[in-house]
């Protein structure tokens, strides 16, 4: 191998531009065909929001009826009671009731305010994630006629961290964990616990593209990385196996 060979990068990322503003009804796949040439093995990372949005996902925060859970709620942390009622009524486990909503969503996520989203949808409007993300990214790659691996992501805090990093909701064509248990170490040793969240990881990589605010781009592929395809196909602790979630109730 040459000198310049060696420096070649192994891994490329490009931001999709020129995406419109999305609309309920709007097919996603089609869009981002129309902008980008897709090659097998690529990965497709999309915002949540877009994909939120082409499912009709907005809601009326006025349409929402506080229970008086939902009112006690709001009064200890300042949040509007419809919005508090929002969360409950898209969550199946309240973990945390203050200083923030910290919840368990229906589809197996966990995060502040069940991730909805009140940002770019217009006055009175709040926009929740997609009902079922997996299920959404699955139709999705069966839609981009290539051996494309899709990931929907979200942004989420993290315990002892400042600040968001992006994580996976949903994904298809990729394992969500690379199990290296079992494998040797550079000493021979075998590994015995280290379970890698591959998807977690290229989402938070792909978040770091997108951007925030109004400058974000919702859409990322990369290119050249090598992902198991088959494995584990959760990344959502079971609660039997969750050493946390049982001291958080005491």
């Amino acid at each position: 191998m040459s000198a310049s060979e060696a420096i070649l990068p192994s891994l490329q990322g490009y931001v999709i531009r020129g995406l419109p503003i999305i609309k309920p009804g709007d097919d996603i796949a089609s869009l981002v065909k129309s902008l980008f040439e897709f090659q097998d093995g690529d990965v497709l990372c999309l915002a949540s929001t877009i994909v939120a949005k082409s499912e009709g996902r907005f809601r009326d925060l006025g349409s929402y009826e506080p229970t008086a859970r939902a009112a006690d709620i709001a009064s200890s942390i300042g949040k509007d009671p419809s919005f508090v009622q929002a969360v409950l009524n898209e969550s199946v486990d309240v973990l945390l009731e203050k200083p923030f909503l910290l919840v368990k969503t229906r589809f197996g996520h966990t995060g502040v305010n069940a991730g909805i989203d009140q940002s770019n949808v217009g006055d009175g409007l709040i926009l929740l994630l997609p009902e079922d993300p997996k299920k959404s990214a699955e139709e999705i790659r069966a839609s981009l006629e290539k051996d494309c691996a899709v990931i929907i992501t979200d942004t989420c805090g993290r315990p002892f961290r400042f600040g968001v990093a992006g994580v996976a909701v949903g994904w298809a064509g990729i394992a969500a964990v690379r199990d290296w248990r079992g494998e040797r170490d550079l000493l021979g040793k075998a590994l015995e616990i280290t379970l890698e969240a591959v998807v977690d990881e290229i989402a938070g990589f792909a978040n770091l593209l997108m951007g925030e605010a109004g400058d974000g781009t919702p859409a990322v592929v990369f290119r050249g990385l090598r992902y198991p395809r088959f494995g584990e196909q959760s990344v959502f602790m079971p609660e039997e196996m969750d050493v946390i979630r049982p001291l958080m109730r005491r």
